[in-house]
């Protein structure tokens, strides 16, 4: 039920004896009868609701742009960041025989795009489960034939504007950049680029974009606008579509290590748009930071606490503040202060390792390689906890056990390397992407099994 607040009760002004002239301009008004002069009434202030009704039933006609609705959407989202993940249910996606999702964006309220290593770029409908595919982009000249198999599909980012996707090509060392929501190719980046596979992306802008490469460089891409921009998708005669082939626009290399020179291949970027910095994390155990400009110029380099399997890095735009999953840790930098104030917490999850990241607010959600979501609190530096069921006239109390979301089972196929591992009939899955849809408060995770050569996948909607 809603409450009101209005304003201060009405009072009585003393009496004033001999009321002066000047008194007029102080609001004072003669009584009837020459008497004493009081202060008129003071107007009531406007209402203030603060119950969830009146806001749903004036965003419903149109109030959304009003200060009060603005600052109780973001009261809203506040409380829901804390109260949804224990909320969730699983509905589980069928995916058909295609091989572990390691990258997911949402495209509207209903459509999330997805690429597997089994370099098969998708789009799966949550509400009717209907899966379309989308043509990979191809280099321009023919590649050799390669003796180990793609790695698939790593990355998949939509820049600010969500006018475009940029992803991998059929080769996985290019960058494939399609037109949304159409996803009409626009370019892709083969020429004098990485010279081996893509592993992140970042968006700079609406027209530039960051790829880290397992070579052991960072290559920031810029497309021409007159492409983006305009309505219609380029076609040759037969009516198919055509897409340029860039090159970038400048190449860092990353500073190899003392301790493990020759593995510093980068694995996951991240954006700060205020600062205009780029940070990316490599297998050698380090965090890199760049300033982000028309060029990159690399401003410093740390070494992380955890130097195993660094593989996820997200950023919080409200903390500035860097999230790094390895093995079995979730470590923080903040490039401003040389000790970190958040201590690394621990997945615990058996060694398999922290798998995808995401920031929101201050709640970190982490994907692990045995098949569960947890939920860490930044600033109480503590995971969520499990609420007790309640008992009729009592309120839920926290059980101090940490709320895990933990997956189904997803599809494993049962061929000879399964046999080989002992053909266990569950394998945990590998959370390897997450991503979340706020105005509809839900969550979609994708991922497969662990080990790499197993050949299954998962995907779950999460609402």
């Amino acid at each position: 039920m809603a409450t009101e607040q209005t304003g201060s009760r009405k009072r009585k002004a003393p009496a004033i004896e001999g009321a002066a002239a000047s008194s007029s301009s102080q609001g004072l008004v003669a009584a009837a009868g020459g008497g004493p002069l009081l202060l008129p009434k003071k107007r009531k202030r406007p209402v203030t609701r603060r119950s969830l009704v009146p806001y749903l039933m004036g965003r419903e006609v149109g109030a959304r742009g009003r200060a009060g609705f603005r600052g109780f959407e973001g009261r809203l989202r506040g409380y829901a960041v804390h109260k949804l993940p224990e909320l969730l249910r699983e509905r589980e996606l069928a995916l058909g025989t295609l091989n572990k999702v390691f990258a997911s964006q949402w495209l509207n309220a209903r459509q999330v795009v997805c690429g597997t290593k089994c370099n098969t770029l998708f789009v799966v409908d949550v509400q009717s489960g209907q899966i379309t595919r989308i043509p990979l982009l191809r280099n321009r000249k023919p590649e050799p034939p390669r003796a180990q198999p793609s790695c698939g599909i790593h990355a998949i980012e939509l820049n600010p504007s969500k006018t475009l996707l940029a992803t991998g090509g059929e080769n996985p060392n290019s960058l494939a950049v399609y037109q949304l929501p159409t996803l009409d190719p626009v370019c892709l980046g083969d020429r004098h680029g990485h010279r081996d596979w893509i592993f992140a992306i970042a968006w700079m802008s609406d027209t530039v974009a960051v790829s880290g490469s397992r070579d052991g460089t960072v290559a920031l891409w810029r497309m021409d606008p007159y492409r983006v921009n305009g309505s219609k998708a380029w076609h040759n005669d037969e009516e198919l579509p055509v897409y340029a082939h860039i090159r970038p626009r400048d190449m860092e290399t990353i500073p190899r290590s003392s301790t493990n020179p020759s593995n510093r291949k980068v694995r996951a970027l991240a954006f700060n748009h205020k600062n205009q910095e780029l940070g990316a994390v490599s297998l050698d155990g380090h965090f890199h930071l760049w300033k982000a400009r028309n060029t990159l110029s690399r401003l410093l380099t740390i070494r992380l606490p955890y130097c195993r399997e660094n593989v996820c890095l997200t950023f919080c735009e409200e903390l500035s503040l860097y999230a790094v999953g390895s093995q079995s840790h979730v470590s923080f930098v903040d490039p401003r202060q040389r000790q970190q104030n958040i201590r690394p917490l621990c997945s615990r999850e058996g060694g398999t390792g922290v798998r995808s990241l995401s920031f929101y607010q201050h709640i970190i959600t982490v994907g692990t390689g045995h098949g569960s979501l947890l939920f860490y609190d930044t600033r109480a530096q503590k995971f969520l906890e499990e609420k007790a069921s309640a008992i009729l006239g009592s309120t839920r109390e926290p059980t101090r056990r940490k709320l895990r979301l933990t997956c189904g089972r997803g599809w494993l196929n049962h061929n000879d390397l399964w046999v080989n591992f002992g053909g266990m009939n569950e394998f945990p899955n590998a959370l390897y992407t997450h991503c979340y849809n706020w105005p509809e408060m839900k969550l979609f995770v994708a991922g497969g099994p662990l080990p790499s050569g197993l050949h299954g996948n998962y995907a779950g909607l999460w609402s």
